[in-house]
């Protein structure tokens, strides 16, 4: 018998239990043994709830429990999940997380006292919610040199998006809607700020170099700016928008950002709407390979979490894996970076765009303006260039 704490019974934390709960037999029969959910630890109380015997207030309960081996950290934020998760690598107990701050800042740490303590730290919900990628990162694609990571990483802002393309809906009125069905927080700026998708592409950066990259480092750009006449130039072009999360090799070194990127209809980026997510990965030997799910929800976060434990009870006193290091990865500038751009400019620039850009191709759907869309250049030469162009009104960069 494996017996589980889970820390915080919230949306995942409940959806954990439920798992372990409805999902018991097959999963005793999957990996060989039966696993129960022992504590949920929680400031509250909660009565008539079929569980509530077993909520605690004092993690010194599960801390000190012998019988508990996994920890499941579902609590979300730094303080005190940093501390509590770190005690209970130190005591031997595996822990496993859907926490990608958490996992951002102290990753490699919580992996080192794993290690030192035969146990482990596993994190497949912190990056894309049910989507399977951590683990193929750490076991499928191992032969790989990873080239390329682009993902659709944000549900809330592939839904906003989604939406606009679709229905032509306003920014702030798809924002209302994603708030009120409970897609969107309040406040909602981690995601359409572009912050929660950089946290978890400094994950998959991190695992893909083997080194830590720091979501502070990575070049972060949100969607506020986007409007509906974008997606009428989108569209005109065969293209849509999506917030695209990268990191990718280049001569200069590794590059990461967020930030909207128009896409053709032809990438299976482009197809990926609503609260879905997807990352798409680029091996040298391997080629392309896409990972698609729910990116986020109760029930396909706590999966992920589930499978993790699933791992840690197939393999109790054995550290999975996984090449993280502590030493910092500095990134390289994304000036560097080749690419084309859309741009929309105000029907007086049209000259200077002529002079400027002599291989610009236009676009035309609104009266007194017009877009055109640049040949292959450096984000360094594209910036210089556009600062001669009069009436600029926004640009896109191109997948």
């Amino acid at each position: 018998m494996v017996k589980v704490a889970v820390l915080g019974y919230g949306t995942v934390g409940s959806g954990v239990v439920q798992i372990i709960d409805d999902n018991n037999a097959l999963i005793k029969e999957r990996i060989g043994d039966d696993i129960e959910v022992k504590y949920i630890l929680d400031l509250r109380d909660f009565p008539g709830d079929k569980n509530e015997a077993k909520v605690v207030h004092d993690y010194n309960i599960i801390l000190n429990d012998p019988e508990i081996s996994i920890v499941c950290e579902t609590m979300g934020g730094v303080k005190p999940a940093y501390q509590f998760s770190k005690d209970a690598l130190e005591a031997g107990k595996s822990v496993c997380t859907s926490n990608k701050e958490l996992v951002e800042n102290y990753g490699p740490e919580l992996i080192k006292t794993a290690r030192a303590n035969n146990c482990n730290y596993l994190f497949e919900a912190s990056v894309g919610g049910g989507i399977p990628i951590i683990r193929p990162m750490n076991t499928s694609l191992v032969p790989e040199n990873i080239q390329r990571i682009m993902g659709i990483l944000n549900g809330t802002t592939n839904y906003i998006l989604t939406k606009m393309a679709k229905e032509g809906a306003d920014y702030a009125d798809v924002l209302k809607e994603a708030q009120d069905l409970g897609y969107a927080e309040r406040n909602p700026e981690a995601d359409v700020e572009g912050h929660d998708a950089g946290r978890k592409i400094a994950i998959l950066s991190s695992l893909m170099t083997g080194k830590t990259v720091k979501f502070a480092d990575v070049h972060t750009e949100g969607i506020t700016g986007i409007d509906t006449v974008d997606f009428e130039y989108a569209h005109a072009c065969g293209k849509s928008i999506k917030l695209l999360a990268t990191s990718e090799q280049t001569d200069a070194g590794y590059v990461a950002m967020v930030a909207p990127f128009m896409i053709g209809a032809d990438h299976p980026l482009n197809g990926v709407n609503g609260v879905f997510n997807a990352v798409y990965v680029t091996g040298n030997m391997l080629g392309d390979v896409m990972f698609y799910g729910q990116g986020a929800g109760k029930l396909a976060t706590a999966s992920a979490v589930v499978s993790d434990v699933c791992e840690c009870a197939r393999n109790v006193g054995r550290t999975l894996p996984c090449v993280w290091s502590e030493e910092k990865l500095e990134l390289a500038d994304p000036s560097a970076s080749v690419r084309k751009f859309f741009v929309r400019v105000k029907a007086e620039g049209e000259n200077s765009v002529a002079d400027v850009f002599k291989d610009a191709e236009k676009i035309r759907v609104k009266d007194g303006e017009f877009a055109f869309v640049t040949g292959e250049m450096s984000e360094a030469d594209f910036k210089l260039k556009l600062e001669s162009v009069n009436g600029v009104i926004k640009s896109i960069r191109l997948a």
